[in-house]
């Protein structure tokens, strides 16, 4: 089915059940404590002069407790079960409520630093909605600041700096966008040019200059929000998801559809040169592209028809090379910047592959894995790590692994004893988000992860990591 399962038209929220309050627009920071709020109970107590006093209703804890069990991976969860989770197992997590539900997002490049590992974090990131109705879609540009560290925020022991104490502070801009922002982009040598893929089937190009310029400096005179995009392309055939900036070579540009056409992009002054005759190989929808990190000719495709191809930029004709890369479509690709010959890669039966691309013609994966439990909807690897990956499924989890670790034969034997098999390099999980679309790691603050789901956006880096 490949990336169209991504999108269900018909489990739109209504909006009168969007979490933000009236009168305000765009995301806001969800209270952790606002269930504990709601579910405290009242009694009134009366004297003897007949007058009441309201009294907080007592809550025998062993009770709580009781109902309370440890989840271990791989296990389901029922109907009417939740997940909780323990607070030090994150340095940090913040969760945002939405208006719409976001198929996609991007970080955005700053100028505040890298290997920023200080809490409290400040960052910016770009996302597109999946509205009810296609003119009531919109880009958000989003600035998150005060980001503090919540591992010790049930641990009123603890020593915490006055400055990593507060709450999260949240500011956006919104443009108009026709039709739902399949996925959105942002060029890394210009990081306000911003590119969106259209549910009605076309790639538009916004200028978010002054908006972002707003962001970073409050109280900052500047233009209106732009009206709309400032270059369409409307030469695909179908509507698509795939697309992707070159790190390389500044301005270049791929996108691809459901039709399984790719079209190349090259900036030219204030527009862009767009190849009307598309790349051809792929025998269904193209997925997912990759630019290589360190090529300016070379670039990666994904497709329904369980192939993963390699291509040359300057050839039109057929790829350079190509494998059957899965047994189901093949969802998604990330190429390891930090090691380039290294490829991951997801499917739509939940599998997980990596491949060594000096051995990629003879089809064998360098490693595989199967956890996850439905379609894979998001792989990427850890910019900071080269060994480090990220990946997200239509289960409900965000994985986070090490491709670095081997399984000595202490664990060999625990797994052959355990009902569930957990594979050794697998070093976290992540729940508690229906429907995770898509997941990125920050490329200028290490181990922050940020995933957007039917059910909003989580910010998170788990305590895993020496940062």
């Amino acid at each position: 089915m490949g990336q169209r399962r991504k999108r269900d038209e018909n489990q739109h929220p209504k909006k009168e059940e969007a979490v933000a309050a009236e009168g305000e627009e765009g995301p806001e920071f969800e209270d952790a404590y606002a269930d504990d709020y709601e579910s405290e109970g009242e009694v009134i107590v009366h004297d003897e002069d007949g007058e009441g006093e309201q009294m907080e209703e007592a809550v025998d804890e062993d009770e709580v407790e009781e109902k309370k069990k440890v989840w271990f991976p791989g296990q389901d969860i029922a109907e009417d079960e939740e997940l909780d989770f323990e607070n030090d197992a994150y340095e940090m997590l913040h969760r945002l409520n939405v208006d719409w539900p976001c198929l996609s997002f991007d970080y955005l490049r700053d100028t505040l630093g890298v290997n920023r590992v200080k809490f409290p974090l400040t960052f910016y990131f770009v996302a597109g909605t999946m509205a009810e109705r296609n003119k009531d879609n919109k880009v958000q540009l989003v600035k998150v600041s005060n980001l503090c560290r919540t591992r010790y925020d049930d641990d009123e022991f603890a020593e915490v700096d006055e400055e990593e104490e507060g709450d999260p502070v949240m500011e956006s801009k919104e443009v108009p966008h026709n039709g739902i922002v399949n996925r959105i982009r942002s060029m890394p040598q210009h990081p306000h040019i911003v590119a969106t893929w259209s549910s009605l089937g076309k790639v538009h190009m916004y200028n978010l200059d002054n908006p972002l310029k707003i962001l970073k400096q409050p109280g900052s005179v500047a233009p209106e929000n732009p009206k709309g995009p400032f270059y369409t392309f409307g030469g695909h055939l179908e509507e698509g998801y795939s697309m992707d900036w070159s790190k390389v070579v500044e301005g270049r540009f791929i996108t691809g559809d459901c039709r399984k056409n790719i079209h190349l992009w090259n900036a030219r002054e204030a527009t862009f040169d767009v190849d009307q005759v598309p790349f051809v190989g792929h025998k269904a929808s193209v997925e997912d592209l990759q630019w290589s990190p360190n090529e300016q000719n070379v670039f990666a495709s994904c497709s329904v028809d369980q192939t993963i191809r390699i291509w040359d930029a300057r050839k039109k004709n057929g790829s350079a090379l190509g494998v059957h890369a899965h047994k189901t479509d093949v969802n998604v690709i990330s190429w390891n910047a930090k090691v380039p010959y290294l490829m991951a890669s997801g499917a739509d039966d939940g599998s997980i592959r990596v491949w060594d691309l000096r051995s990629f013609k003879e089809g064998s994966p360098a490693a595989e894995f199967m956890w996850h439990k439905k379609a894979v909807t998001s792989i990427e690897w850890c910019p900071q790590e080269s060994s480090m990956l990220a990946v997200s499924g239509e289960d409900d989890q965000v994985t986070i692994w090490d491709m670095s670790v081997e399984k000595d034969d202490e664990e060999m034997e625990t797994a052959q004893s355990a009902e569930i098999e957990v594979p050794p390099q697998l070093l976290f999980i992540h729940q508690g988000q229906r429907e995770v679309k898509e997941i990125h790691w920050h490329f200028q603050c290490p181990g922050i992860i940020g995933s957007t789901s039917a059910t909003g956006m989580h910010l998170f880096k788990p305590a895993i990591t020496e940062a």
